[in-house]
């Protein structure tokens, strides 16, 4: 018969969460990786005053209902606050916001009005400005102490380096440091580009960018800054809390737009609903509602119950963060070919929304996390942003759970699966995978492709949903008594469409080679190794060697186009091709040795005004030129059209010619 297990004491139970709250707070304010959710924090440190209320004699000096966080980390100096830097109680639900109502008119004896602000999720902030002047910047630390971060925070342009109109000689503003939502989204798409694993929320990003120990890779993240509250104050403040807020402004501070007077606590909870439901319309995080006696002289007479002031509370909206077990990690295979994983979760509810779903990014990135199916794992979810897994509570891992392997075929049709050596994705490159059908259709068709006039997304979409094409080659088996079955195909645009597929097969290898959408290889590459080659066989023979051997094709290049040709699928699907007559071959283009651009290698950037990139390049292959794909000191001219990136900024650091449109076709005449 199985022994129950015993309930803990009162003090085994106090002991167990101190332990517990004190490395969830040690992780988040020094590490800056949190392990559990604000809500199972805040969860945690409610049963703890719970049983501390109940049972005084076990309340310790150390216990977390005592101070306000964890200690500073010994790589910043340490920075001592004039008046305490004190955190606020937290309220859950309506009934809790009016019990805060209740109190505070009981020890007022008379009816307050509030100040309702936004609280923004971010790093609590003191600035000391010494007669106008920014002296230094702390963070809250443990609410006497924190870390002396100036040198960073005035890489913050939202934070004024000098104070306008008359501030007082001695003044502590204090505020909170954030990242926007665009901000935010700006730095993961740059380190998504470069291969870089993606940051987990603006907070943490924040708070990261604070504590490093360069201020220029501070300044590069963009933070901003909103004031709220005063510390030290060299004189007499205002004499209301949103009088104060309008003073800060005057100085030259930023401070929420958004903050409201309300007469009765109807008029908080009625503010509070609006901002739960409406903080998704915002550019920054907020995880709730700050409510505080407008009436400062109040404020000091209802004082502090322990580490909280009696006169403000924070209403904390639902959770966006949760734990729950990663059931397995599945695949989704995008249109372009991209495996992407996602994990399978037990459903749990995050915001109001049950999530059973939610993205990993990358293989790289699930490898760094270290994230296994059966692990327990965080999961945050923002407004309408698609969940995503913060990491696993290693704690939690059962025994037996193995690291994640991303499959070696494609879990749609079944083809071998690419993984490039400098990319952080797999890719399936079977030309007849059903997951990229529509894409590869409407690529296939598209102009610089074959350009088949008439069959684009629409039409594309609708060959694939009937059943008409299930690789590229089953366009040219289309009759008019097949189109005839899709809806919106009349006569006339049956008859256009077949004759632009006819059209279509003397495009030519090079055009057949762009429209195949083998990674890398657009039209400029697809010149470069047919004039090479001289056919589509001779480059299906070749080897990545081989083909890595032709100027401008470099390894990665060559690698994927070896990889395309060595799929089975792809080979059928080319000969199928060959056999509706499709031009395959041409002959091996003799450069002009006289022409205007004999000798000379070219590269195009950008959108010219009125050429395309396939008559430029055909401009420049007639007037005896070479066209590249990438800049080297051995290109003789970069020709930039609008929109010019990568390739235009190395052309100018390495002092090569770069022509505009007009000046390209000057040359050439």
């Amino acid at each position: 018969m199985a022994v129950k297990k015993s309930q803990p004491s009162p003090v085994e139970r106090a002991g167990e969460l101190r332990t517990a709250l004190a490395e969830a707070s040690y992780n988040y304010h020094v590490l800056d990786t949190p392990a559990i959710s604000d809500a199972e924090y805040d969860e945690m440190l409610r049963e703890l005053v719970a049983i501390e209320e109940a049972h005084p004699e076990l309340v310790t000096p150390d216990s977390p209902t005592q101070r306000v966080g964890a200690a500073p980390s010994s790589e910043f100096p340490p920075y001592r606050h004039g008046v305490p830097m004190l955190s606020l109680s937290n309220v859950f639900d309506e009934d809790g916001l009016r019990s805060f109502d209740a109190r505070v008119r009981k020890l007022a004896g008379t009816e307050p009005s509030y100040v309702c602000e936004l609280k923004i999720d971010g790093l609590a902030m003191s600035l000391r400005y010494d007669e106008g002047a920014l002296l230094s910047a702390g963070t809250r630390g443990d609410g006497s102490t924190g870390e002396e971060v100036t040198r960073n925070v005035r890489t913050v342009r939202a934070v004024p380096l000098r104070l306008r109109g008359t501030p007082p000689r001695e003044l502590d503003v204090r505020g909170e440091i954030y990242l926007t939502k665009s901000e935010f989204a700006k730095a993961n798409e740059a380190r998504a580009a470069a291969g870089l694993p993606l940051y987990a929320n603006p907070r943490n990003t924040a708070a990261g960018a604070l504590r490093q120990l360069d201020p220029k890779a501070t300044a590069q993240r963009r933070l901003s800054f909103f004031a709220y509250a005063i510390g030290a104050y060299d004189g007499t403040p205002p004499a209301t809390q949103f009088d104060l807020l309008a003073q800060l402004r005057a100085f030259g501070l930023p401070v929420n737009p958004n903050a409201a007077r309300c007469a009765t606590i109807g008029d908080v909870l009625e503010f509070c609903r609006r901002w739960e439901a409406e903080r998704k319309s915002l550019d920054y995080e907020i995880d709730g509602v700050v409510i505080k006696v407008d009436d400062l002289a109040l404020q000091q007479r209802l004082g502090y119950s322990g580490k909280d002031p009696r006169w403000a509370t924070a209403f904390k909206f639902r959770a966006q963060e949760a734990r729950t077990k990663l059931l397995d990690i599945g695949i989704n295979v995008s249109r372009s070919g991209k495996l992407n994983p996602f994990a399978i979760l037990a459903p749990v509810p995050i915001g109001g929304v049950t999530v059973e779903r939610a993205t990993l990014h990358n293989e790289a990135d699930i490898l760094r996390k270290d994230i296994r199916a059966g692990d327990t794992v965080i999961v945050h979810r923002a407004g309408d942003v698609i969940p995503y897994v913060v990491g696993p509570v290693l704690e939690l891992r059962p025994k037996g759970t193995r690291p994640f392997k991303m499959p070696q075929r494609c879990p749609v049709c079944g083809s071998a699966v690419e993984h490039p050596a400098e990319d952080a994705f797999s890719y399936c490159t079977n030309i007849s995978c059903p997951a990229q059908l529509r894409e590869r259709i409407r690529h296939f068709c598209s102009r610089g492709a074959m350009d088949i006039e008439g069959v684009g997304d629409v039409l594309a979409s609708a060959l694939v949903d009937a059943g008409l094409c299930k690789d590229v080659a089953d366009i040219y088996d289309l009759t008019t008594e097949r189109l005839g079955e899709l809806p919106r195909m009349g006569p006339k645009s049956i008859e256009n469409v077949l004759a632009a597929i006819e059209g279509s097969k003397q495009r030519g290898p090079a055009r057949l080679l762009a429209a195949l959408n083998i990674r890398f290889v657009g039209s400029q590459n697809a010149t470069l190794l047919v004039d090479e080659f001289g056919s589509i066989d001779a480059i299906e023979a070749a080897s990545a060697e081989e083909l890595s051997a032709v100027e401008g094709i470099g390894p990665q290049i060559a690698e994927s186009v070896a990889f395309f040709f060595h799929e089975p699928r792809n080979r059928v699907v080319i000969e199928r091709l060959r056999k509706h007559g499709l031009l395959m071959s041409a002959p091996k283009r003799e450069r002009a040795p006289t022409g205007a651009l004999a000798g000379k290698t070219l590269v195009l950037t950008g959108t010219l005004p009125n050429l395309t990139r396939e008559e430029a390049s055909e401009l420049i292959v007639n007037a005896g030129g070479k066209v590249s794909s990438s800049v080297s000191k051995k290109t003789d001219y970069v020709v930039a059209g609008e929109e010019a990136g990568s390739k235009l900024t190395k052309a100018e650091s390495l002092g090569l010619v770069i022509l505009d449109e007009a000046e390209f076709r000057r040359l050439i005449s």
